[in-house]
């Protein structure tokens, strides 16, 4: 879709449990196995779990452009779930929230970040890559409705080399 030069204002914002209807509906239309409401409604009660939204206002009206969750375990960060919406693909907003994820792991003192992503989601892998991630494994038939594998990622916050 293309945006007109005009002025939008973005924000980001803890995930509510008003914001599901319209995650779920960028779920659905991301994964080939979309997580269910309650599964971000499980998320939205774990403690340790980051759950955002990338609110974008355009013509009056608000939506979600993006969301990202990730768990703080031990001395890791581990992502669990992002997507964008589809309109606002491929402007730079997923590596703008994977930075986010790293701005807010730093402040809590912590470098390391790992993920799981399906061997054939190469969209993902390079942006993952461009976000400092290596793969240093994988995990034979993760992904139990396509017994496809799943590479895992890693990134060290101070190895990773700053890309614009």
């Amino acid at each position: 879709m293309s945006s007109e030069n005009t002025h939008h204002q973005v924000s980001v914002d803890l995930m509510k449990k008003e914001d599901l209807q319209e995650i779920l509906a960028i779920e659905r239309i991301s994964f080939p196995t979309p997580w269910t409401e309650g599964m971000f409604l499980d998320e939205l009660k774990t403690e340790h779990a980051q759950c955002l939204v990338v609110k974008i206002e355009m013509n009056g009206e608000t939506m979600i452009a993006a969301y990202i969750i990730f768990w703080f375990v031990a001395d890791e960060v581990h992502l669990h779930n992002l997507a964008v919406r589809s309109e606002f693909r491929r402007q730079g907003l997923a590596y703008s929230i994977m930075s986010l994820m790293k701005g807010i792991a730093a402040q809590a003192g912590i470098k390391r970040q790992t993920l799981e992503v399906r061997e054939s989601n190469l969209g993902a892998i390079n942006l993952y890559r461009k976000c400092g991630f290596v793969v240093k494994g994988k995990r034979p038939q993760y992904y139990t409705d396509t017994c496809e594998d799943a590479l895992v990622m890693w990134a060290e916050g101070q190895e990773e080399e700053q890309h614009g």
